[in-house]
């Protein structure tokens, strides 16, 4: 009895573990469907057949599991290996894997196929708009050069204020060295005498230069 037994095991359990090859491939398969640039509207042909027998190879799977398990239930009695019970809990784990996987697929490939014909439905939306209202391109691109031209304008009276302060901060340096060359000139004797002398020289200077000018008008015009 214990020989037939093992013997259907060892046939289960290869069959079960092809299996799981054949499932672990159409999931990759599957999983293109929603990673492709253009996602149908509406599942392919392909993509409900690759469905479909993912679906039959998770149903067939857990026949075979049930039968390993009967089979390891009938040598209870005759002392079942832990090796054994291990492979048909790795088996197990691994079938509920391939199920939650199937499930994230599914889902995944149900929003990608949402958002593309929410995205399809938008660009028919603006395209039957543009088609009913032909000059809303034209008001779209003057208002595009409305906010252009307002930008260029922020950046020129940006510019001309950083200018006029850095005018206003050169004149306060100016005006400060001004004042320090002032107060150093009173603090040194003679400096400000020296400096009234220069003036009043200046002053008699322009005095005489304007004379003699007004004098030579005068002449060329008395001659004239």
């Amino acid at each position: 009895m214990a020989a037939p037994s093992g013997q259907g095991w060892a046939q289960l359990r290869q069959q079960a573990r092809s299996l799981e090859t054949q499932t672990d491939t159409l999931l990759q398969t599957y999983s293109q469907f929603s990673t492709q640039s253009n996602i149908p509207p509406k599942p392919t042909e392909d993509e409900r057949n690759t469905e479909a027998k993912l679906q039959d190879l998770l149903e067939r799977r857990d026949t075979v599991i049930g039968q390993l398990t009967r089979i390891l239930d009938s040598e209870a009695s005759l002392g079942a290996s832990a090796l054994k019970q291990s492979n048909l809990s790795l088996l197990r784990d691994k079938l509920a894997d391939h199920r939650r996987d199937l499930n994230r697929l599914r889902s995944t490939l149900k929003e990608a196929r949402d958002r593309a014909n929410l995205l399809g439905s938008v660009r028919d939306d603006i395209s039957a708009y543009r088609a009913a209202n032909p000059e809303a391109d034209y008001f779209l691109e003057e208002r595009s050069q409305i906010d252009r031209s307002h930008e260029t304008t922020d950046s020129v009276l940006s510019q001309a204020y950083a200018v006029q302060e850095s005018f206003a901060l050169q004149r306060e340096t100016l005006a400060s060295i001004n004042r320090r060359i002032t107060m150093a000139a009173s603090q040194v004797p003679g400096i400000n005498t020296l400096i009234t002398r220069i003036s009043a020289k200046k002053r008699r200077d322009g005095i005489i230069m304007g004379s003699f000018i007004a004098f030579c008008f005068l002449m060329v015009w008395f001659f004239s």
